[in-house]
């Protein structure tokens, strides 16, 4: 019996998820999945806490080892990089990426998931020694080599987003920082202004040196990098790590795969790509948003992981029984103790998405006011919401205690399309030890509505 030929580009989240899921189904597939890079799978959202140490070691910050695969009957070949796609045929070349050799490689079903490549800043001196970008396992092993070498004593990091987590980083290894963004603070493309003040602080408090407002116009060295250089200055530094945004692994494909605008890979609600039988997942596409009701970019692993789980649930259908349902869109953001759930749109994104929206930020203690203010920390409660229907596009839950469960519930809330007054009324439990009689979430949607408090 011949099986049906499954290729897979990348063995990152999507790509992963995509084989083992398949491999669990059916059992009439040659599954292959090809990585390019040497290692399998770096996961780079644990790099943070691979450079502090707090890790069972860098070999081990992965998806999956690839016993995972093989024991399932799925081949893995990593330095194997796809090069082009040939419709035709119905092949993709594969180049070896030790010995640069190539081979078309035949297939049945095509999904890609090439991810995403970080971007450096297009500036004189960018390529100076000790410019590091913060993704991937060989990038890991450089930056923590600098980080516990005791001659690099000031670190320079650049992009206050992803920033924040090199910042913490550096931190822990004792050295001097200095935090660069073009943002007049940190975070202020997820959080609004009462959140992002309380960041500030957080890093001012453990004398981080915030330059914001920035904009960085190249670096000055011999050879390794000794200052970046700003529109508000020098800064003097020993590394410089650079975590400015990502931009989609695709140049590749853009001469027979649809890109967008952004070089990103255009699917249909069934992630469909132009070409008959090749389906696309991941960083490198725009899934369907819940709240914007559009695609728009949600980089993040679980993201990736429900639109495989998708995608394999309907691969063998003629017809798709249903589209993707789409996604909220959620991801912590943490320095020090504070700690940040961001979901779904803000203020920034709702209009990106052409929705016209009001956000409502509310601040209170979590528990009640008998309790002393030592044992009774704040909560802060951002919601962004259509104005004339109310319904929940977004929302953020910020505190210096665990509230990333409350996070959990807006995203619930945005998927089934609450509004303002389904969450001011919803019942949630209550006790002095944790929770006010209305709890934190009730309280902000009251707010929202211009409710009176009681």
């Amino acid at each position: 019996m011949i099986k049906d030929k499954i290729v897979i580009i990348g063995a990152s989240h999507p790509g992963h998820e995509a084989a083992i899921e398949l491999a669990d189904r059916y059992q009439d597939l040659d599954i292959t999945v090809f990585e390019a890079s040497d290692f399998v799978s770096f996961m780079s959202c644990g790099m943070k806490l691979f450079l502090e140490g707090k890790t069972t070691g860098q070999d081990n910050v992965r998806n999956f080892s690839p016993d995972e695969l093989t024991n399932r009957g799925i081949k893995l070949q990593n330095n194997s990089e796809a090069v082009a796609i040939n419709p035709e045929s119905k092949t993709v070349t594969i180049k070896n990426t030790l010995t640069n050799t190539t081979t078309d490689v035949n297939y049945d079903k095509l999904i890609l998931t090439p991810g995403v490549k970080p971007q450096n800043i297009p500036v004189p001196g960018n390529n100076l020694d000790h410019i590091y970008l913060m993704r991937g396992y060989d990038w890991a092993s450089k930056i923590n080599e600098a980080l516990n070498d005791p001659e690099i004593k000031h670190v320079t990091v650049i992009g206050a987003g992803n920033g924040v987590s090199a910042v913490e980083a550096a931190l822990s290894h004792d050295k001097q920082v200095t935090l660069i963004d073009n943002n007049d603070a940190p975070l202020a493309n997820y959080l609004p202004e009462e959140f992002t003040a309380v960041f500030s602080k957080e890093l001012t408090d453990k004398k981080v040196n915030l330059v914001m407002g920035a904009t960085v116009t190249g670096f000055k060295g011999d050879n390794t990098v000794e200052a970046v250089i700003t529109d508000k200055g020098e800064v003097a530094t020993d590394l410089v790590i650079v975590t400015v945004g990502i931009k989609a692994n695709t140049s590749w494909l853009k001469d027979t795969v649809k890109l967008n605008k952004a070089g990103y890979i255009s699917t249909d609600e069934y992630f469909r790509t132009n070409l008959p039988d090749v389906y696309a997942l991941g960083d490198a596409i725009w899934p369907y948003s819940i709240p914007a009701g559009k695609n728009i970019p949600i980089p993040s692993a679980s993201a990736s992981r429900h639109e495989a789980q998708y995608l394999v649930n309907h691969l063998f259908e003629q017809k798709p029984s249903q589209p993707f349902h789409g996604l909220a869109g959620a991801q912590l953001l943490e320095f020090g103790n504070v700690h940040a759930v961001v979901t779904g749109l803000n203020s920034r994104t709702a209009k990106f998405a052409g929705i016209e929206a009001d956000t409502a930020v509310y601040v209170d203690h979590l528990r009640p006011n008998f309790i002393p203010d030592e044992d009774n920390p704040m909560g802060y409660v951002a919601l962004t919401f259509d104005k004339f229907s109310h319904q929940i596009l977004g929302g953020a839950v910020m505190s210096s205690y665990d509230l990333t469960g409350q996070g959990n519930v807006l995203s619930l809330a945005i998927s089934h399309k609450l509004t303002l007054e389904d969450l001011a009324e919803q019942d949630f439990f209550f006790s002095p030890s944790f929770d006010r009689q209305w709890s934190l979430l009730n309280l902000a949607a009251q707010h929202a509505l211009g409710w009176a408090k009681f």
